[in-house]
C-alpha cells in the first residue's frame, strides 16, 4: 500500500512540476531557478519541483570522457559528449550533469580558443537545448596545473611540498585555477589531501609531504587559492580533494590495499590535511576512496563520507566517485552488483558517479521506482550538485571569452612561476667539499644517465598531449654554459632492465669530461613528447616494493664514478629513493623530483650556481624500504629502541634505523648560526598562546634562503605522543653577514593532543622546544610550561 501511494505522490509531482513549466512559458513568466535575485535554495527548490526522476538522476552523472561506456557507438567523442549533454544520448537518464576530463581527453594541439569554444558550445547544448536549461559542469585534473594541452605545467607532489613555501603554493594553484576557468573549466580534481607515508603506493608521488601539520597548512593554501572567496569570480574554480578519508597507507603498499589504521591514527594524522582544506578553508569538492577503511570500502562508509566528513568536519559540498569506485563494493564482496553498490552508495554519501559505471544511471532509476532507495536521497544529492553549479554562477553565465582565454593560458608570468616552483623545490641533499656549484668555464661536461627524458619531468597527471616547449636537462646545462664548453649526452642505460651495452659509451665520456653529471630515478610514463617509449615506474598504478634504483642505474653511477672524472648525480623521481651507494660515494647529489616543464632550467641553475638551492625535504628518505614506515614523528618506542637495541647503537642487525636524509633536510651554498631563543611568556595557560623567536645569521658568503623549522614535544602527556612533531617553520631571505629574526606563533591547536576519550584538548605539562635546520638537526631548544 505505501509503494502504491508513494507512486501517486511522484506521478503528481512530475505532472505538477511539468504543468508549472508550462504555465510560466505560456505566461511569459521566468521560472523561479531562473532568476538571479532569488535566494540560491528557493532557486534549487523551485528547479527540484521541475524535475522528472530520470532528470534528477541525469544531475549525478559526470563521466569521464576516455571510459570507453561513453561514445563506443559514436565515432567523435566530441559528438558523444553532445548528445549526453544534450540528453539525447541514452535514454536512461536525463541529460547530464557535465564531464570529467574532457579537455585532456578530447582537445589537441594547444589551440586555446578551440577549447573555449568547445566548452561554451556545449553550455549552448545544454542551456537551448534541454526542456530545464540546467549549464554543465566541467571537472579536470589539476594536480601541479590544470590537466589539458597548452596549460602550464608546475613542479608536482613533493617538489611543490619541499620549498616549505605557502605563498609560492598559492600561486601554483592560483594560476591552475585560472587557467582552468578561463576555458570553460569549473572544477580541478586529484589534489591529493594524502599523507605521502609510504611512498611505494605509485599514487603518492601526487602527495606533497609526510607532515600532518604542513600537510593541513597545504591544504588550507590549496583551497583558499583554487576557490577564493567567490566562486563566480573567472579566475576561481571548485578544489576537488582527494581521496577520503584516506589511501596513503595500503597494506602491502599497493593500491587499492586495506587501510589498516585505527580510528586515534585517522584522526591524529590523516583527517589533519582534510581540517586545513574543508573546516578551515571550506572546499567543497571531494573523492571518495578506493580502499576500505575499518572493514568497510570507502565508496559504502556512511561513517566516513557523511558522519565525519560532513558532521564532523562541516564539509558542504559534493562527493565524487573514484574512477570505477562502484565496483570497489562489489570485488570487497559487499554487494554483488552495480545496482545494489549504486544504492550503498548514494546513502554513504557519494553525490557524482564519475565513470559512466551502472550505478547510479539506469538501476537507480529503477531503484527509486521499486521503492528500494528513498527518492530523498537522490534529491539530497542532486542539490549539492545544483548547489554548486548555481554557486559558479553558470545559470546567469555560463560561457566564456575564448581570446581572454588564450591570454591567460600559458602566459608568460605563468612560465617564469613554473621555473620559479622548480628551483624551489629542489634539494641539495649532499656537497661535500663544496662540489657544487660547477663553473660555467668548463671544457667539457658529459650529461649522461636514462632519466632524463621530457615526461619524467613533468610527473604524473600532465597533458597527454604537451605543445609548449619543455626544457631538458641536457638543454638546460647547454644554455648555462658557454660555446667553449662540449657538452656530451650518453643515455648509457634504460631505468628498467640489465642491459649494460652502453656502458662503454657512458664511461669514454666521463673520462673525456671534466665534470660528468649522471641523472637516474623513475620513468613516470609516456605521452607524445617523448621519443623514447620507457615503461613507467612510478605514479598512480605503479607501485614498488623497493626503493631502491630500478635496473642497472646505480651500476652506471658506479661506472662513472670508478673513471675518476668528479661526478654529480640528479635524481628525477616522485618518491623517494634510497641510493646507499651513491650517498656514501658520490660527492654531490641534487634531488630535483618532478620539477616541471622548466625543469631543465631549474636543474642547471642550481647546479651552476644561478639558484642557490633552497628545497628542504618534505619526506623522509628512508635507507631501505624495509625500514617503512619511515617518517620522523615517530613514537618513543621507536627512539628507544633507536637508541638501545641491547648492545648494539642502531636498530637493525643489518643496517642504521636512521634514514638517509631526515625530514627537513636540505643544503645550501652558504651557511648559517641561529642564536638567541626566546620564549614569550615562558609560561601560559592552556588557552594561551606563546612567540618563539630566533637570530639567524648568513655566514656564508653568498646570499641565501634558510627554512628555520620549529618542532615540539610534550614532555609527559597522558597518551603516548611523537617525539617531536613541525609546529611552524618560516623561509628567510639573508645576505652574506646579515642577522634577521625569526618569529613563529605556537597557539593552542599547536599544543593539543588527542585525549584518551578522544576529544582534542590541550594538557598542561613542560613542552619542549625545538627549532633547527631539520628534524634531525635540532641547533636550540628551551621549555614552555604550559599551566590549568
Amino acid at each position: 500500500m505505501r509503494k502504491s501511494l508513494w507512486w501517486i505522490a511522484a506521478v503528481v509531482a512530475v505532472v505538477l512540476g511539468n504543468g508549472l513549466a508550462l504555465l510560466a512559458q505560456a505566461t511569459g513568466s521566468q521560472p523561479i531557478y531562473l532568476d538571479p535575485k532569488r535566494p540560491i535554495e528557493e532557486r534549487i527548490d523551485d528547479l527540484m519541483s521541475r524535475m522528472t526522476l530520470k532528470e534528477k538522476i541525469g544531475q549525478l552523472n559526470l563521466p569521464c570522457v576516455y571510459v570507453d561506456d561513453l561514445g563506443k557507438d559514436i565515432p567523435s567523442k566530441r559528438e558523444a559528449c553532445k548528445k549526453f549533454a544534450a540528453g539525447t544520448y541514452t535514454q536512461e537518464i536525463g541529460p547530464g550533469s557535465g564531464f570529467f576530463t574532457l579537455a585532456d581527453e578530447v582537445l589537441r594541439g594547444g589551440n586555446i580558443r578551440e577549447y573555449a569554444e568547445y566548452f561554451n558550445e556545449l553550455q549552448k547544448i545544454a542551456t537551448t537545448q534541454t526542456r530545464l536549461k540546467i549549464p554543465v559542469l566541467q571537472d579536470e585534473e589539476g594536480t601541479h596545473g590544470a590537466m589539458y594541452p597548452g596549460a602550464t605545467v608546475f613542479p608536482e607532489g613533493l617538489a611543490v611540498g619541499s620549498s616549505f613555501n605557502l605563498d609560492l603554493i598559492k600561486s601554483i594553484y592560483e594560476a591552475a585555477a585560472a587557467e582552468s576557468r578561463s576555458v570553460g573549466i569549473h572544477m580541478l580534481s586529484t589534489l591529493v589531501m594524502e599523507l605521502d607515508r609510504d611512498p611505494r603506493l605509485g599514487r603518492n608521488e601526487e602527495a606533497y609531504t609526510e607532515d600532518p601539520y604542513f600537510y593541513m597548512r597545504i591544504g588550507e593554501t590549496v583551497v583558499h587559492a583554487t576557490q577564493g572567496t567567490d566562486l563566480r569570480a573567472p579566475d576561481k574554480v571548485i578544489a576537488v580533494l582527494t581521496d577520503f578519508p584516506t589511501q596513503n597507507t595500503p597494506a602491502g603498499g599497493l593500491e587499492r590495499g586495506a587501510i589498516e589504521a585505527s580510528d586515534r591514527s585517522l584522526r591524529e594524522n590523516d583527517m589533519l590535511p582534510w581540517i586545513g582544506s574543508i573546516t578551515k578553508a571550506g572546499g567543497l569538492g571531494v573523492m571518495a576512496g578506493y580502499p576500505e577503511v575499518e572493514d568497510i570500502p570507502a565508496h559504502g562508509s556512511e561513517k566516513w563520507m557523511n558522519n565525519v566528513l560532513r558532521q564532523e568536519l562541516g564539509f558542504q559540498g559534493v562527493v565524487e566517485s573514484e574512477g570505477g569506485g562502484f565496483s570497489t563494493l562489489i570485488y570487497e564482496h559487499i554487494v554483488p552488483t552495480q545496482k545494489e553498490a549504486g544504492a550503498l552508495a548514494l546513502k554513504a554519501g557519494v553525490d557524482l558517479n564519475i565513470t559512466y559505471e551502472p550505478a547510479y544511471m539506469g538501476p537507480l532509476v529503477e531503484s527509486v521506482e521499486e521503492g528500494k532507495v528513498p527518492m530523498a536521497l537522490v534529491d539530497r544529492a542532486v542539490r549539492r550538485v545544483l548547489r554548486l553549479k548555481f554557486q559558479l554562477g553558470l545559470f546567469e553565465n555560463p560561457y566564456v571569452d575564448p581570446d581572454k582565454a588564450a591570454e591567460i593560458v600559458h602566459s608568460q608570468a605563468n612560465q617564469d612561476l613554473a621555473l620559479r616552483a622548480g628551483r624551489e623545490g629542489i634539494v641539495l641533499l649532499k656537497n661535500d667539499k663544496g662540489a657544487l656549484p660547477l663553473k660555467k668555464s668548463l671544457k667539457s661536461v658529459a650529461v649522461i644517465g636514462p632519466a632524463d627524458n621530457l615526461m619524467n619531468l613533468l610527473g604524473d597527471y600532465s597533458p597527454k598531449q604537451v605543445p609548449q616547449h619543455v626544457v631538458s636537462i641536457v638543454e638546460g646545462i647547454k644554455a648555462k654554459v658557454g660555446p667553449q664548453t662540449k657538452v656530451t649526452a650518453v643515455k648509457g642505460c634504460t631505468v628498467l632492465g640489465d642491459d649494460k651495452s652502453h656502458f662503454a659509451e657512458a664511461i669514454r665520456a666521463a673520462k673525456n669530461a671534466e665534470v660528468a653529471i649522471v641523472v637516474v630515478g623513475e620513468n613516470q610514463g609516456q605521452n607524445d613528447i617523448d621519443e623514447q617509449k620507457d615503461p613507467p615506474t612510478d605514479g598512480e598504478g605503479h607501485d614498488v616494493a623497493s626503493l631502491d634504483l630500478t635496473g642497472v642505474q646505480e651500476d652506471l653511477v658506479r661506472a662513472v664514478y670508478e673513471t675518476g672524472t668528479p661526478t654529480v648525480v640528479v635524481l628525477i623521481n616522485g618518491r623517494p629513493l634510497s641510493t646507499r651507494w651513491t650517498s656514501e660515494h658520490v660527492p654531490a647529489i641534487v634531488e630535483a623530483w618532478r620539477p616541471g616543464e622548466k625543469g631543465g632550467t631549474a636543474v642547471a641553475d642550481v647546479l651552476f650556481g644561478d639558484y642557490n638551492p633552497s628545497g628542504r625535504l618534505a619526506i623522509t628518505v628512508p635507507r631501505h624500504s624495509g625500514q617503512l614506515l619511515a617518517f620522523y614523528n615517530y613514537k618513543p618506542g621507536k627512539e628507544f629502541w633507536m637508541k638501545q637495541s641491547w648492545t648494539r647503537d642502531r636498530g637493525y642487525v643489518d643496517m642504521p634505523a636512521t634514514p638517509l636524509y631526515p625530514f627537513g633536510h636540505g643544503l645550501s651554498y652558504t651557511s648559517y648560526e641561529y642564536s638567541n631563543l626566546r620564549i614569550t611568556p615562558n609560561q601560559i595557560g592552556t588557552g594561551g598562546e606563546a612567540t618563539i623567536s630566533v637570530d639567524v645569521k648568513n655566514t656564508g658568503n653568498r646570499s641565501g634562503v634558510e627554512t628555520v623549522q620549529l618542532y615540539l614535544r610534550e614532555t609527559y602527556a597522558p597518551v603516548s605522543l611523537p617525539v617531536k612533531q613541525l609546529r611552524g617553520f618560516e623561509k628567510v631571505a639573508l645576505d652574506p653577514g646579515e642577522t634577521k629574526t625569526v618569529t613563529l606563533k605556537l597557539t593552542p591547536e599547536d599544543l593539543q593532543l588527542l585525549d584518551i576519550d578522544m576529544h582534542w584538548r590541550v594538557v598542561p605539562g613542560d613542552f619542549e622546544i625545538m627549532v633547527g635546520k631539520s628534524s634531525d638537526d635540532i641547533l636550540l631548544k628551551g621549555i614552555l610550561k604550559v599551566t590549568p
